[in-house]
C-alpha cells in the first residue's frame, strides 16, 4: 500500500497542507519545529487513532479552530481509496472511506502504518502501560476486529472497578457479590481472548526481531520477548514483582481457567482496594538482550537499536500477513541518532518496502538512496519552488 496524496486542514501548525507522495522513499526535510513530524503523525493517526506524541486529540487541532481534517488517498493493486477523519474539539470524531460514513475505529481496516520515532524509546524504558499500548496497537493493525474486543474489555473493567469501589465503601452485600460474579464472567471472556492474542503476537515477533536487530546492528545480541502475565502471578504494576522472577503460573490449565483462579485468589485484596488486580491491563512484556533485561542493563545505543528493531519486526509481521500490501513504514528523526554504518544498514533494511516516509532536520544525515523524492518544509508550509527552498 502507498499514500499518493495527503491533505490536512487545521492540523497542528498547518492551516492547509497538500503533499503528493511517491512509491519508495519520501524524505521530509526542515529545521526542527517546522512541521515535518506533524505530517507523518497525521498519517499514523489514520491507522492507530492516536498520536505518538500526545495523549489527547485536542492538541492535534490548530489553535482557535473547532476541528482538524486528515485526508489521504491510498493505492493498492491499482485501486484507489480515500480515507479521512475529522477530529473534533467537542463531540465525537467522524470518519469516511470513499465519502461513505464509517466508525473511526474501522479506519485501521483500510490503512496500516508503522512508525518509529525517538518517543518509542519509552516502549523499552518506560512503564508497562507503554508496552501494552504498543502491543495493542499492533494487534489492531494485524487483526482489526480486536479493537472492539479491547474497547469492550476497558468498559467492563471500568464497570467492575466501580462495583468494587462501591463494595469497599459500603461493605459487600449479597446482591453485589452476584453482580460481581457476572462482571467476572465478562472480564474473563474478553480478557482471555486479549491475553491469548497478545501471547500469539509476541511469539510471532520473536524471529522477526532477531532478524531486524541483526540487520541494523550487524550482530546477534539475542533479542527476545517474554510475556509477563498477572494471571500467572506476575503483576507488572507492582515493584515487588520484578520482571523475570517466578513467571511460572500459579495454576495450570487454559487461559480462562487460570484467569478465574487468579481472580479468586485476589478477591479479598480487590475488595479491600476497590480495584481489579488481575487481567491484561496489568500485564507486561520482558525485553532482553544477551539474556539480560534491556531496561536497566542495555546502553543507550542498544536500547535505541532494540526499539528500532521492534518496529521493523512489527512492519515485517504486518507485511507477511496483510491482504493490503506492505504497511507504510515511517522513520521520524531516526538517522541523526545513527552512525554512518548503521544508517547504511537501516537504508538497506527498508529498501524493499512499498513506501517509506522519513523526516530529517539535516539532508546529509540521510543516505542518498533514500533522498530521490525530497519535500522541504518550513513554518507549516510545503516549499514548492527552488527560491522558496533556498530561503526556507
Amino acid at each position: 500500500m502507498i499514500v499518493t496524496h495527503l491533505n490536512l486542514s487545521n492540523y497542528r501548525n498547518y492551516a492547509v497542507a497538500d503533499v503528493a507522495m511517491e512509491p519508495g522513499a519520501n524524505l521530509f526535510v526542515g529545521r526542527n519545529g517546522q512541521g515535518k513530524t506533524n505530517l507523518v503523525e497525521a498519517l499514523c493517526y489514520l491507522s492507530t487513532l492516536g498520536s505518538h506524541r500526545v495523549s489527547t486529540d485536542s492538541a492535534l487541532i490548530r489553535a482557535g479552530e473547532d476541528a482538524a481534517i486528515i485526508r489521504a488517498r491510498l493505492q493498492h493493486n491499482g485501486r484507489d481509496l480515500l480515507a479521512e477523519v475529522q477530529i473534533n474539539r467537542t463531540g465525537s470524531n467522524r470518519a469516511q472511506v470513499n465519502r461513505g460514513q464509517i466508525k473511526p475505529r474501522e479506519l485501521p481496516r483500510y490503512f496500516s502504518s508503522v512508525l518509529f520515532a525517538p518517543e518509542d524509546l519509552g516502549i523499552v524504558r518506560g512503564d508497562p502501560s507503554a508496552r501494552r499500548r504498543f502491543v495493542d496497537q499492533l494487534l489492531i493493525l494485524h487483526t482489526p476486529r480486536l479493537g472492539g474486543v479491547l474497547g469492550d474489555y476497558e468498559r467492563t473493567l471500568k464497570q467492575r472497578n466501580s462495583l468494587l469501589k462501591s463494595a469497599r465503601a459500603s461493605g459487600l452485600k449479597p446482591n453485589q457479590l452476584t453482580t460481581l460474579e457476572i462482571w467476572d464472567d465478562k472480564l474473563v471472556s474478553l480478557g482471555s481472548e486479549i491475553i491469548d492474542e497478545r501471547v500469539s503476537l509476541v511469539e510471532a515477533l520473536k524471529q522477526p526481531i532477531r532478524d531486524a536487530y541483526a540487520s541494523v546492528v550487524g550482530d546477534d545480541h539475542g533479542p527476545s520477548l517474554t510475556p509477563l502475565l498477572s494471571i500467572d502471578g506476575v503483576d507488572a504494576e507492582l515493584e515487588s514483582s520484578p520482571p523475570g522472577d517466578d513467571v511460572a503460573g500459579v495454576t495450570t490449565g487454559g487461559t480462562a481457567d487460570r484467569f478465574r483462579a487468579a481472580l479468586a485468589l485476589q478477591r479479598k485484596s480487590e475488595l479491600e482496594r476497590g480495584l481489579t488486580l488481575v487481567g491484561p491491563h496489568r500485564d507486561d512484556i520482558l525485553f532482553e538482550l544477551n539474556s539480560l533485561p534491556v531496561k536497566g542493563y542495555a546502553s543507550h545505543g542498544e536500547t535505541w537499536s532494540f526499539a528500532l528493531a521492534l518496529k521493523l519486526a512489527s512492519a515485517e509481521l504486518l507485511r507477511r500477513d496483510s491482504n493490503t500490501g506492505d504497511p507504510v513504514l515511517i522513520l521520524d528523526d531516526v538517522f541523526a541518532e545513527l552512525d554512518l554504518n548503521r544508517r547504511a544498514r537501516l537504508a538497506a533494511a527498508v529498501a524493499g518496502y512499498e513506501q517509506v516516509l522519513i523526516t530529517a532536520a539535516v539532508l546529509d544525515d540521510v543516505p542518498g538512496a533514500l533522498t530521490a523524492h525530497t519535500v522541504h518544509i518550513s513554518a507549516g508550509r510545503i516549499l514548492e519552488s527552488v527560491e522558496e527552498i533556498a530561503h526556507g
